[in-house]
């Protein structure tokens, strides 16, 4: 067994969430890494495909499938859970830089559309396009750089997802 994966597995109690770092010493240069446990249930709710997932934290949400495929739309889909996933992590980080920078904001929301790849099982996403809304007495600059940073740099989920989509966003102050 690896030794990461020896050390989780000593450490691991019940929905305990793992930190830890290690460092490797190579030849050319010394390598720290942090690595973090996640563990999510998630179990069938009904004879169909309604489905509830919950974190370590006892934190719930519901996906479902389609009508056509046996699902009863009840939640939203898993692609759309991802999408929300994005606009939910990027919106952590505008709205955190944006605090740091003593940029008092009003409101806030993000609106998203995707498209994704026609006739292809799995169908992935191709272009998506996220428009933030801000309201207040916002310096512009500043929406500009946490809006960019968070894209370009600090959002997980649109790290992961720009290996297959062209993601492009935009976004409006109203002063207001």
């Amino acid at each position: 067994m690896p030794l990461i994966e020896t050390i989780a597995n000593e450490h691991r109690i019940g929905y305990l969430v793992i930190l830890f770092s290690f460092t490797l010493n190579t030849q050319e240069r010394v390598v720290t890494k942090t690595v973090t446990f996640m563990k999510i249930r998630l179990r069938r709710i009904d004879d169909a495909f309604h489905l509830e997932a919950e974190n370590e934290r006892g934190k719930v949400i519901e996906m479902d499938g389609a009508p056509k495929i046996g699902g009863s739309d009840k939640a939203p889909r898993p692609m759309e859970v991802l999408m929300m996933s994005m606009a939910g992590c990027s919106s952590m980080d505008v709205l955190d830089i944006l605090k740091k920078q003593r940029q008092h904001v009003e409101d806030f929301r993000i609106e998203m559309e995707a498209e994704r790849e026609k006739d292809k099982t799995p169908a992935l996403f191709t272009d998506i396009h996220l428009h933030f809304y801000l309201k207040g007495d916002l310096d512009e600059k500043k929406v500009d750089r946490a809006v960019r940073l968070s894209m370009e740099t600090y959002c997980s989920v649109a790290k992961i997802v720009e290996k297959t989509a062209n993601i492009t966003w935009d976004w409006t102050v109203d002063k207001g």
